[in-house]
């Protein structure tokens, strides 16, 4: 086996034939793979100085050739991509000759589509399965543009692409040519090219950008050496991570501050270790892998300070801290922080991360904060590395006292799974905030609603006239939500059979409702006020102590003046035309969720007006109910229907006026 790294235009040029085996799947790309592509190569044609690229590996096996002239070679694996890559040259080709470019249309065909001095089926440059070959061989001919194929469904989805970006043929050719990298492995002729695809593709995983580092490495170490040092430093790595491998090593080079994409992490990586010595980067990779192993898996931690805050991280589900915890690891072991300070760090950490979820604040940025966070406070001027941390952090979007507490109190937490595990974790802390002597086992502990998810008529009369508006806006933030082992029994019970339950709970946080004798609106705020103000004492803010103002809601007393939603900038003048905009955008821009929210707040939002007793029509012919709806309802409303439909906090905003 050879294997070495190339661009594309070798792969391409010359007159060669690459043939599918029978025993491929036939072309199988859709959407997904397509648009990740296209991301790249748009990515690419923007940047001025382009990168090269790594696209992933292509497997070939030499085989005769007849007539003599045609150098061939089976594509044991690679199949879909290079595939791919032909369809876009031919689209290529063909929007020269539309635009009469047509000397850059015979380059692309002569040179890179076919092998032109050549007959019958060695004309083709690629031979894929018999399903599939009919269809390419006629878009290479003719574009076949009027036949139903998953190769025609590529071409014609490339093509809308391409129109759509306004870039030149030329600039997109010399991307494809020379910017996209892949592996070129070549078998030996004696191999079994089934059993070959076999081993590539066990399991339906091709060759992963970990099994490429291990052969790069390895191509670099003596034969005499090879198996020694694979047991000593390749073997432990690979077993303790398992198939989390390729993601330490994308997290082990972003710990510099690089921003890695999963697909470039083979090249990154080889552009960093081709100086110096291969086997002291695989001493180092080793060392901070058990670093890794143990903030995956905290269980491995054998010092408990640290095995408990790694657990809260973990269950925050933020693997982008990783990057950042690899360094605190390597300082903490290095001596430069001590355990104390390592277990700031990982309470700072957590501290950011909850209040920014309660904020809903996007978290697509967090790469960008925490792969170069070390080397920043290193560089900040901070001699403490805590303080240094702080400061940085607070800069970052990270919600002040008034945002954390508004925003927690009226906030929809339970919901997807995801929101469900980080929630049973702040429930967890609060009850644990009342100091109990013994330590409590939350294992057998569900996230309880006392008002229950399903209302029954002692429900509804309970609550009284509004009971579906505050079924609709309370039934999932925290003044609503409690831990019990007694889910099930209670469920949808009244207040007064449930009220037991939670006066003989051994948590303290049930001893509440002891004094409690009904449960409405009024009584679910203030409980919200009360956890709320408890979640401050936990999860103190560490920024500037001018911003730590928690008296009252940022629009409370206020009037509205501008909406900023989803890039637009509408003039509003009272709260219920906020509203009112608001869902008249969602319902222009995302059809599909504004359906989610009339099934979420049918109190607020229905298609029939009588139901409410003030309506306003919306342009899609929907109505929002906008009776007594004051700002805080209307933020209330507002936020919880962003993230019913998966927006943020940065999505939606109000600038407003005193009264």
């Amino acid at each position: 086996m050879n294997a070495n790294e190339t661009k594309l235009q070798p792969i391409l040029e010359g007159t060669k034939q690459y043939v599918v085996p029978l025993f491929q799947r036939p072309y199988s790309w859709e959407k997904d793979q397509w648009g990740r592509l296209w991301d790249d190569l748009k990515e690419l044609c923007e940047d001025s100085n382009p990168r090269t690229h790594f696209m992933g590996s292509i497997v070939t096996l030499p085989t005769r050739s007849v007539p003599e002239g045609v150098t061939k070679y089976l594509l044991i694996d690679g199949q879909q991509r290079l595939t791919t890559i032909f369809v876009l040259l031919a689209i290529l080709r063909d929007n020269a000759i539309a635009k009469g470019k047509q000397e850059l249309a015979e380059e692309i065909r002569n040179t890179l589509l076919v092998n032109p001095y050549k007959k019958e089926t060695d004309y083709f440059k690629l031979l894929p399965t018999q399903i599939d070959r009919t269809y390419f061989e006629k878009l290479i001919r003719d574009s076949a543009m009027d036949d139903h194929n998953q190769i025609i469904n590529a071409y014609r989805f490339f093509s809308r692409k391409l129109s759509e970006s306004g870039f030149e043929e030329e600039t997109l050719k010399k991307v494809i040519t020379n910017n996209l990298s892949v592996i070129s492995i070549l078998l030996d002729v004696n191999d079994n090219p089934y059993l070959v695809f076999e081993s590539l593709n066990a399991k339906g995983k091709p060759l992963s950008q970990a099994d490429l580092i291990r052969n790069y490495f390895f191509m670099r170490i003596h034969i005499d050496q090879q198996e020694a040092i694979h047991r000593q430093y390749w073997k432990p790595m690979q077993d303790a991570l398992g198939d989390s491998l390729t993601e330490f090593i994308r997290h082990y080079i972003m710990k510099e501050g690089t921003i890695v994409r999963q697909n470039d992490i083979y090249f990154i990586l080889k552009e960093i270790t081709s100086k110096g010595d291969v086997i002291d980067w695989l001493k180092d990779l080793k060392r901070f892998s058990e670093y890794y192993e143990r903030i995956m898996n905290p269980e491995k931690e054998d010092v408990p300070e640290l095995k408990r805050g790694l657990s809260r991280l973990n269950r925050l589900q933020v693997t982008t801290t990783y990057p950042f915890l690899l360094n605190c690891y390597n300082n903490y072991s290095s001596g430069k922080i001590n355990l104390e300070q390592f277990e700031d760090i990982l309470n700072i950490l957590e501290n950011f991360i909850i209040r920014r979820f309660i904020c809903n604040i996007p978290t697509n940025q967090l790469n960008k904060i925490f792969s170069p966070l070390n080397l920043q406070i290193q560089n900040s001027g901070f001699h403490d590395f805590i303080e240094g941390a702080k400061f940085l952090l607070q800069n970052k979007g990270y919600p002040n006292d008034i945002e954390f507490k508004e925003r927690l109190k009226d906030t929809k937490l339970y919901g997807a799974s995801d929101r469900a595990i980080k929630t049973k974790l702040i429930l967890e802390t609060l009850e644990e905030s009342y100091a109990h002597k013994e330590k409590i086992d939350f294992t057998g502990l569900d996230i309880e609603h006392i008002m229950p998810q399903k209302l029954t008529e002692y429900w509804r009369n309970h609550l009284g006239d509004d009971w579906e508006k505050t079924h609709n806006l309370l039934l999932h933030t925290i003044g609503n939500l409690t831990l019990t082992a007694y889910n099930p029994e209670i469920s949808n019970g009244s207040f007064e059979q449930k009220k037991p339950y939670y006066s003989n709970s051994h948590l303290e946080m049930n001893k509440y409702f002891s004094d409690i004798n009904k449960w409405t609106k009024e009584d679910i705020e203030s409980r919200s006020e009360n956890l709320a103000d408890k979640a401050l004492e936990i999860w103190p803010y560490f920024g500037n102590e001018n911003s730590k103002i928690i008296e009252k809601s940022s629009y409370t007393g206020k009037t509205p003046r501008i909406l900023k939603f989803l890039g637009q900038n509408v003039k509003v003048s009272s709260w219920k035309e906020v509203l009112e905009v608001t869902m008249n955008i969602i319902a222009e821009d995302e059809p599909e969720k504004f359906l989610e929210l009339i099934k979420h707040f049918p109190s607020f939002i229905n298609w029939d007006d009588k139901k409410f007793k003030l309506a306003r029509p919306l342009k899609n012919g929907a109505f929002v109910e906008v009776d007594h709806l004051s700002a805080k309802t209307t933020q209330r409303l507002c936020y919880q229907a962003l993230e019913t439909i998966g927006l943020t906090a940065e999505d939606w905003s109000v600038e407003t006026t005193d009264n």
